[in-house]
C-alpha cells in the first residue's frame, strides 16, 4: 500500500511545558495539510524530552566513585557517566568514548540515549535525557490529537539508535501509541507454501526510520513528520513490545 512522508515545517524551538499537540497542528494548517484517519505523527524523542522538561545541567551532577571510575577508564565527563549510571540497569560494553548499555526502558544503545547535541548550552553545560515513560507520553499527545481533530491517528516518538553489525543510525520507535508495531506472520506461509517459523515484522520501527530520513537528524530543524496512507488500526501497542526479553538475548 503507497504511503507518504511529510515533514512539519515551522516548529519552534520546543520550551518545557509547551503543547506539543498545538504546536503540530498549527503546523499542519499552516501547510495545508488534511488529516484522515490512520495518520501517524511521528516525533523526535527531543521534542518530547524538552516539552518534558528533561534537560539537565551537568553543573547540578554530583559523580559518584562508580562514575569516577569508570569515566576514567572510559574517557568520559564524571558527570556524564553519572547520568548514564542513573538511566541504566546494565553495562554491557565499554571502551575509549562510548558506554553500551541497557537503558531503564529495556532497550539497549549508546549512552542512555542522552545526548547533547541541538540543546541550548547558554544556562552551562546540559545534557537530554529521554522522557520518563515514551509511550505514556505517546499515549497523552495522540489523546490530545484526537480530541482536537476527531480523527482516529496514531503516535510514534522516534530515537536514532545503532545496530550492533552494521555502521550508522537508523531511526528507531521507543513511544507509541494506536500503532500496530509487531506485525506476526508466524504460522503463515510463504509464496511457495512453507510455513513461517520467524518472520516477525517491527512496523513501528520501519515507519519511524521512514520518518526521520525526512525529519532529519542535524540541522535541518524538522523534528516531526506525518505518515499518510497507511490503514487505521484500533490496537493498545506499545514500543515495550520491540524490546527482545532477556532469555532470548544472545549477545548478553
Amino acid at each position: 500500500m503507497p504511503f507518504s512522508v511529510t515533514a512539519l515545517e515551522g516548529l519552534p524551538m520546543v520550551q518545557p511545558g509547551d503543547d506539543l499537540a498545538a504546536l503540530l497542528l498549527a503546523a499542519i494548517s499552516r501547510m495545508g495539510l488534511t488529516l484522515t484517519d490512520g495518520d501517524i505523527f511521528c516525533l523526535a524523542q527531543k521534542i518530547v524530552s524538552k516539552a518534558e522538561n528533561r534537560q539537565v545541567l551537568l553543573a547540578d551532577i554530583t559523580a559518584g566513585p562508580e562514575a569516577e571510575a569508570l569515566a576514567r577508564e572510559v574517557e568520559k565527563d564524571p558527570r556524564m557517566v553519572q547520568l548514564v549510571l542513573d538511566e541504566s540497569t546494565d553495562i554491557l560494553r565499554k571502551r575509549t568514548g562510548a558506554l553500551i548499555v541497557r537503558h531503564k526502558l529495556g532497550f539497549v544503545g549508546a549512552n542512555a540515549g542522552i545526548d547533547q547535541s541541538n540543546i541550548d548550552h547558554a544556562d552551562g553545560e546540559a545534557a537530554l535525557l529521554l522522557p520518563v515513560d515514551p509511550d505514556a507520553s505517546a499515549a497523552r499527545l495522540r489523546e490530545a490529537l484526537q480530541r482536537a481533530t476527531g480523527k482516529r491517528l496514531g503516535v510514534i516518538i522516534t530515537d536514532s539508535h545503532n545496530r550492533p553489525w552494521r555502521l550508522g543510525t537508523i531511526g528507531a520507535a521507543i513511544g507509541s501509541a494506536g500503532v500496530r508495531v509487531l506485525q506476526d506472520h508466524r504460522g503463515g506461509h510463504d509464496i511457495y507454501g512453507r510455513e513461517l517459523k520467524v518472520t516477525l515484522i517491527n512496523r513501528a520501527d520501519a515507519i519511524a526510520t521512514a520518518a526521520t530520513l525526512m525529519m532529519g537528524e542535524t540541522t535541518e530543524r524538522l523534528p516531526a513528520a506525518l505518515v499518510q496512507g497507511l490503514p487505521p488500526e484500533d490496537t493498545a501497542d506499545t514500543a515495550q513490545l520491540i524490546n527482545r526479553p532477556l532469555d532470548e538475548d544472545l549477545f548478553r
